[in-house]
């Protein structure tokens, strides 16, 4: 599949964005979707994911509380909503898919993921 991440921006702390994730190609019931982030220097870190199937979620503890992940199976999208942006959130972000709904933790790993987008960046100002 296909991946492209839009949303990202500027937005000052405590702030608000919405990011997308619209997937092209095969059909995405199948999948488990993830929102990944890469600050310069830093390991890629997973941010969130989603059982296109039965929306089941999961959530990296640096996001609980402040992300939401959502995803249109109409609309091919998924998104992230992100709130009480901290300087610490910025970061190129990423969507990923994995062929793959066993369902855990490891859906929190990229290394499972086999097609990534090209990334959007996000920068919270203090």
């Amino acid at each position: 599949v296909q991946l492209a991440e839009s949303g990202g921006g500027l937005v000052q702390a405590g702030g608000s964005l919405r990011l997308s994730c619209t997937i092209s190609g095969r059909t995405i019931n199948d999948y488990m979707i993830g929102w990944f982030r890469q600050a310069p220097g830093k390991e890629r870190e997973g941010v969130s994911c989603i059982n296109m199937n039965d929306r089941r979620t999961l959530y990296g503890d640096s996001v609980k509380g402040r992300f939401t992940i959502t995803r249109d199976n109409n609309r091919r999208t998924v998104y992230l909503q992100m709130n009480n942006l901290r300087p610490e959130d910025t970061a190129v972000y990423y969507c990923a898919s994995d062929f793959d709904l066993a369902f855990g933790p490891h859906h929190l790993t990229p290394v499972v993921y086999e097609d990534w987008g090209q990334g959007t960046q996000v920068t919270v100002s203090s």
